[in-house]
């Protein structure tokens, strides 16, 4: 097997070890790309385990974009979301599924530190080995196995319980999305968990909330209002996807995509309602 086809074997996994650590599509792409570059200079037959070694490369140069990355962020405007990933059967070739890649969990891996964020990737989302996350980190793994432990109680400590599958979850959101549609404001009412977070992200460019709302009551009046405002500008289009693990309802707004919106549901009722309007992080999605 040449260099070409070992990285097109292990591409869909590279490209979601970036996705996981950097939260952005085109930002692991070009990591992805930079991985193949440094690749092309190996000679594989010198590889004894390319998947270990890819993910090493892929990881060192993630860290260099995310640690750019966490600076640019601290002037970011308003709430910060991942860049929207398909995660439908017909989606994006990566091999992320479950509560990994839901918004929730990429907003807590957030809070980690560069190599803790890495760390954890490597270790509970794709179960690399410690030497293996030790070289890749280039830290020793005793210092791995430390990192990881306190990057799991910290991951842990905020996300106790697992949201819905999206084939358990779609019945709720698109109950949710009737309600708004409809103006069934006591239906939706319902289907907001008491501490229901809203989160959008605009990143300054377009309106989509400074901070986060919480609670079912201001939630439920601020994305009726939202959606009823939508309607006041142009024609509304509504499509059903599986976007980050999550029922999600991508909108047009007169035939243009406005936004996505990702619902997260617990126990039959929505906890976190994350939209992305940042027209960046829609320029994959538009195209």
């Amino acid at each position: 097997m040449d260099s070409d086809d070992v990285f097109s074997e292990y591409r869909p996994l590279l490209f979601s070890i970036a996705y996981e650590i950097l939260g952005s599509v085109a930002d692991a792409e070009d990591v992805v790309q930079e991985s193949y570059l440094r690749w092309r200079a190996v000679d594989p037959d010198t590889v004894q385990n390319p998947r270990a070694y890819l993910a090493r490369i892929v990881t060192r140069q993630a860290l260099n974009s995310l640690r750019s990355a966490s600076r640019r962020r601290e002037d970011y405007v308003g709430p910060w979301l991942p860049e929207p990933l398909d995660t439908s059967a017909d989606g994006a070739e990566h091999v992320l599924t479950g509560e990994a890649v839901t918004t929730a969990m990429l907003l807590v891996l957030e809070t980690l530190s560069p190599t803790e964020r890495a760390v954890f990737v490597l270790r509970e989302v794709f179960e690399f080995g410690y030497p293996e996350i030790a070289r890749a980190v280039e830290k020793s793994e005793a210092a791995v196995r430390q990192i990881a432990h306190r990057a799991r109680a910290h991951v842990h400590a905020r996300r106790q319980t697992a949201v819905a599958r999206p084939e358990e979850a779609r019945t709720v959101a698109e109950r949710f999305f009737a309600a708004i549609a409809t103006g069934e404001l006591q239906e939706l009412m319902d289907l907001l968990a008491p501490d229901v977070v809203y989160l959008g992200d605009g990143g300054g460019v377009v309106s989509a909330g400074a901070r986060p709302v919480h609670g079912s009551a201001k939630v439920g009046r601020l994305v009726h209002g939202l959606f009823t405002k939508g309607a006041r500008l142009g024609e509304v289009g509504m499509s059903f996807g599986v976007y980050n693990g999550m029922p999600a309802w991508v909108v047009t707004l007169d035939g243009e995509l406005d936004n996505v919106t990702c619902i997260e549901v617990r126990d039959g009722q929505v906890t976190g309602i994350y939209t992305v309007r940042n027209p960046e992080k829609l320029a994959a999605l538009r195209h």
